[in-house]
């Protein structure tokens, strides 16, 4: 049986894999709280509402080579982008705050342990079916 075509267990697969993300961008910022003039980064943040929209947009058919194409914003879900709300600039000009980034890095780290829990609690679910069924 291949779990990744039963939409809850793809859900949660994307939302490891934004965490994933999340925590190496965040480590990066970890590791560049002296360098000078750095401004921390963060991803955008995941929500199931967009990632259950995700991959069901129509593009357009371009009939004709003077039609204009449809850029979409590249600003979902999983996008790299510096963090607009940073405490403090420290004189030099980083702007990393080591507390924010480890309390960032702990909920990512709490959230990643919840959605592997749900993932083996429904694994577990579908075991039991199995074998109550045969």
């Amino acid at each position: 049986m291949d779990l990744s075509s039963i939409g809850v267990f793809k859900l949660m697969a994307k939302k490891m894999d934004w965490l994933s993300q999340r925590q190496t961008v965040l480590a990066q910022n970890v590791a560049n709280v002296d360098t000078p003039k750095f401004k921390p980064e963060d991803v955008t943040p995941f929500t199931f509402r967009t990632a259950l929209q995700e991959g069901h947009h129509l593009e357009p058919a371009m009939t004709n080579p003077a039609h204009q194409h449809l850029a979409h914003a590249a600003d979902g879900p999983g996008t790299v982008r510096k963090d607009r709300k940073t405490y403090e600039t420290k004189p030099d000009g980083n702007a990393v705050d080591i507390e924010e980034q480890m309390m960032k890095l702990s909920q990512t780290s709490q959230d990643y342990n919840m959605v592997t829990s749900l993932y083996r609690k429904n694994v577990g679910m579908i075991k039991q079916v199995l074998q109550r069924g045969s």
